[in-house]
């Protein structure tokens, strides 16, 4: 036994299961626990005015050093020699937490990178803007008050029957005009960011128990629609049209790529100038959805990317007119061209779907698809950068086929 010091905190053994604890010899007990996941936290163990003994959680190591969490430590137990128990108060406060303060306690950790998510990586600032919309318009209006230990099952599962009915529909912003309907996608990924809230809050001992677990979710329907051919020689028609009548060129560029590429629209309107390797037919996606990724681009799609105007220190492929970000409003001009062309039903993914149908239907493998698409499971897109033969073959095929038929070149079948 020895006083704590960052040495000792350090160099302890982390157990393969329950937990481990060592005590500090110079504060009757000061502590620190180690969990089998390796998390080290600094404790305090005491006896309150009943002679009940307990033991509260000071802070994380890494967070709070050996000194800073020494006189915390030192501060909870001057309160509990004046015959105040941290640990009840403590459980008092977590048992009061609403909803609404819950969601702005992950908010605010998850910003400053205090909490991890996939991979046990910091939440991305995407994910975080996404969660925080949704806890906005439809988590705090509808249980935003509630205690979140209070909650049951029911009352999750009723949110969701409540949003899929609209009854946190209002108008967008300004500029973006229609309203915010709800639905069974929406629903559902709001029940699914707050089950993960609150989970995130029982982990890091915010709140005592996880009312989410357990809730259903409404099963979502899997996005099936694709252009046909005759589709697609329609938005190639509506693109030359655009392109004569003042469909503003960087958005007809970026609905074009999303074809001739199926990347999703992010990587799309994020792509940077430095990420595409034209000579071996490569982007290098430092972060997309599912992690840093290099997917192949067909010469078709190349030679679109190098045609792109450059604007002096913007890195990207499609610049913002107003900003030094990147261009936004790709979705936007999509519709106006679907619209223009009478196609019904298309998104972004519709486009991304209609790639990999393409690829599909030039009789390459699921496989290969997923890798062309980004789906392919962790480390089988690296696995084909060693015989990028293979993909530069299908996405050349596929690329070829969709820009031929944008061109308008081929007959009709």
């Amino acid at each position: 036994m020895a006083k704590l010091t960052k040495q000792s905190v350090d160099s302890l053994t982390v157990p393969q299961k329950g937990q481990a604890f060592k005590w500090d010899t110079e504060l009757r007990g000061f502590g620190v626990r180690v969990m089998p996941s390796g998390l080290k936290s600094f404790i305090l163990q005491y006896r309150n005015s009943e002679g009940r003994s307990r033991r509260i959680v000071i802070g994380r190591y890494g967070i709070l050093t050996v000194e800073q969490a020494r006189q915390k430590a030192r501060i909870q137990l001057g309160a509990v020699a004046e015959g105040t128990d941290p640990a009840a108060d403590r459980n008092e406060r977590r048992q009061a937490m609403t909803v609404a303060e819950v969601c702005g306690w992950y908010l605010s950790e998850a910003t400053a990178g205090r909490i991890l998510g996939r991979r046990n990586r910091p939440i991305k600032a995407s994910t975080l803007a996404m969660d925080s919309s949704r806890i906005e318009q439809h988590i705090k209006p509808l249980l935003g008050k509630r205690v979140a230990t209070a909650l049951k099952i029911a009352d999750i599962e009723a949110m969701q029957s409540d949003i899929v009915a609209g009854k946190t529909a209002k108008p967008r912003g300004t500029g973006r005009g229609g309203v915010t309907t709800g639905g069974p996608g929406i629903a559902s990924r709001s029940v699914a960011t707050l089950q993960s809230i609150l989970s995130h809050a029982t982990r890091l001992d915010k709140i005592a128990t996880n009312p989410g677990t357990g809730v259903r979710k409404i099963a979502g329907k899997k996005r099936e629609r694709r252009l046909s051919v005759g589709e697609i020689k329609k938005l190639g028609e509506a693109i030359r049209f655009g392109k004569q009548h003042g469909e503003h060129p960087t958005a007809l560029a970026i609905v074009e790529l999303l074809l001739l590429t199926g990347y999703r629209i992010s990587e799309v309107q994020g792509l940077q100038r430095d990420w595409l390797n034209s000579d071996t037919g490569y982007v290098y996606f430092p972060d997309t959805k599912t992690d840093g990724q290099i997917r192949a681009i067909g010469p078709a799609a190349i030679k679109l990317v190098l045609a792109q105007p450059i604007v002096s220190s913007n890195p990207y492929v499609f610049p913002s007119d107003t900003a030094n970000g990147h261009f936004t409003a790709g979705k936007a001009c999509l519709a106006r061209l679907c619209h223009a062309a009478g196609i019904e039903g298309v998104t972004p993914h519709t486009l991304r779907h209609t790639f990999g149908s393409m690829a599909g239907d030039l009789g390459f493998s699921e496989l290969t698809i997923r890798a062309l698409l980004g789906h392919a499971a962790r480390g089988v897109t690296q696995g084909y950068v060693h015989i990028d033969e293979a993909l530069k073959l299908a996405v050349t095929r596929v690329s070829s086929e969709i820009s031929i038929l944008l061109i308008g070149n081929n007959e009709e079948n």
